[in-house]
């Protein structure tokens, strides 16, 4: 499967924030370059890591526009514009398509709970609003909902700009159909660091990850090496760094990748309620699992 929309690599960006939990756009745009020189083929802005619940449509817009000046045309830009309300969700999308974006994220509806006829419309809709690329994106775990094979392939061969999807169901059968009943140019990313392997080798082109918001190199490495068929060193990377991914997730994403960023000298704020900052205890944790894998010395 060749040319994936968002490469092998893409990294689900944190938002920084300054001390009153603003948006730090300047420290955003030196994040952005600093995924970029670390390896990341890619950038979703604002998704679940970038705690797109708490930031509202007019500082998306702000990120949005921050990221983009500071990328400049240097890797594809894709924004989160997903929503649980179908016709907001087609405003807004319109909108940010305008900005020069290379694509957007569209999140299965939370809170809702649609059936699955609910969920081809909504994406269906939205999609045929704009001209950009579509990303879809199934977390059953934050949506409540899981979006079913059936689905994912139906909006694959209906919607012409709906070119991909963010599988973070953990169902590595119903990813598998996924792969091998989807358009050729469709394609499929795993929303799970820890399950990045697994589905590469069912069909997966890489990975929309956390972790490479605090270790781009050493997850590209892990990529770049399944890509070119050397399992063998693509599991002994995996091996190395999956304790760090496992930490990340032992509280609410992005807590902790916040954390390990400020761990390893490069801060960007808090979160915003209702999220709280990490305790003592799970920084002590996470910078001794960060030494551990090798992230810091």
């Amino acid at each position: 499967m060749n040319n994936p929309p968002l490469g092998n690599l893409c990294t689900a960006m944190i938002t920084p924030f300054d001390n009153n939990r603003e948006l730090d756009l300047v420290r955003a745009q030196e994040l952005t370059q600093r995924l970029i020189d670390g390896g990341t083929d890619s950038i979703v802005v604002c998704g679940t890591t970038g705690e797109s619940p708490t930031i509202f449509y007019p500082q998306k817009l702000d990120l949005f526009n921050a990221v983009l000046d500071a990328n400049d045309g240097q890797i594809p830009i894709f924004a989160n514009v997903g929503d649980n309300c179908t016709a907001d969700s087609v405003s807004f999308a319109r909108e940010v398509a305008q900005l020069g974006v290379d694509g957007i994220m569209l999140v299965v509806p939370y809170y809702n709970k649609p059936p699955q006829e609910g969920l081809y419309r909504h994406f269906r809709t939205i999609a045929e609003a704009v001209d950009v690329p579509v990303l879809l994106y199934n977390i059953p775990g934050r949506c409540v909902i899981n979006m079913e094979a059936e689905t994912t392939l139906r909006l694959a061969h209906d919607v012409e700009n709906i070119v991909a999807v963010k599988e973070a169901s953990g169902k590595l059968d119903q990813i598998e159909r996924i792969c091998k009943e989807s358009p050729d140019d469709f394609y499929v990313y795993s929303g799970d660091d820890e399950k990045t392997l697994p589905i590469m080798e069912i069909g997966g082109v890489g990975v929309i990850s956390t972790i490479s918001n605090v270790a781009p190199a050493r997850m590209k490495e892990i990529v770049a090496a399944q890509v070119e068929g050397d399992h063998t060193r693509a599991m002994a990377a995996f091996l190395k760094l999956q304790p760090l991914m496992h930490q990340l997730f032992t509280t609410s994403n992005p807590i902790l990748v916040k954390e390990a960023l400020k761990i390893a000298g490069f801060p960007v704020g808090g979160v915003r309620l209702p999220l709280i900052d990490a305790t003592d205890e799970q920084s002590e944790e996470l910078e001794r699992v960060m030494r551990q894998v090798g992230v810091i010395e």
